[in-house]
């Protein structure tokens, strides 16, 4: 009898590891091909994003490797030379994709980093230029193929900051699956300016909805 006790112990308690397991697997599998939440943590998305808002990204978008549109805001992963100071000499506008050099190697840090993304960090921006156009940006304004682009949701007076120390993609095609983006805080954001074009596949999400705060709920 007490042999039957221990074992029907035993068999719940590996009910729900099972059941655990699966509940965090299926959450990751969530997380990674469908959405998740996000939280604001830079000022470069300044009026229309705020620090410390919440954000649900669509990540079915990244699923299916379907190319944002301008306009779209979306997440990547932070270019391995974002924070260092580039030299002019390295510049090739030729190639202006933005640098990933510190790449995981093993199965088991490729987990870490690109499913439960422990150690990655990403940036928020908006879509500015599609694969094949030419983006200039001069006079404080940008321009796609020659033409000035209409940015109606930027403030009113917003000017594209240029040729600052660190800045020297502002005149580049946009090379095949890439895109050019930027922050609308365009005076406080280390973007494509400074790093190049961001390739598809290192686009993380689209974001879709802010759930915090409140009185701001609903689609971005």
């Amino acid at each position: 009898m007490l042999k039957m006790v221990i074992s029907d112990k035993a068999k719940d308690i590996l009910e729900w590891i099972l059941c655990i397991v699966i509940a965090f697997i299926l959450a990751l599998l969530i997380k990674y091909y469908i959405g998740t939440p996000t939280v604001v943590r830079q000022c470069s998305m300044v009026p229309t994003l705020q620090e410390n808002q919440r954000l649900i990204l669509n990540r079915w978008s990244r699923t299916t490797g379907q190319m944002p549109e301008r306009g779209d805001i979306i997440t990547f992963e932070a270019p391995s030379n974002v924070r260092e100071k580039i030299n002019i000499e390295d510049i090739d506008l030729s190639n202006p994709i933005a640098k990933y050099e510190n790449e995981p190697t093993s199965w088991w840090e490729k987990f870490v980093y690109y499913v439960l993304e422990i150690g990655k960090e990403s940036y928020i921006k908006r879509v500015i230029g599609l694969p094949g156009e030419h983006v200039q940006i001069k006079d404080g304004k940008v321009y796609i193929n020659g033409e000035e682009l209409q940015e109606d949701y930027l403030p009113e007076g917003t000017i594209t900051r240029q040729n600052t120390e660190d800045e020297y993609y502002l005149d580049v095609i946009v090379p095949e699956n890439c895109v050019f983006a930027m922050g609308d805080n365009r005076t406080q954001s280390t973007d494509c300016r400074k790093f190049g074009c961001i390739p598809l596949e290192k686009i993380e999400g689209k974001v879709w909805i802010r759930f915090w705060p409140l009185d701001l709920f609903g689609k971005v």
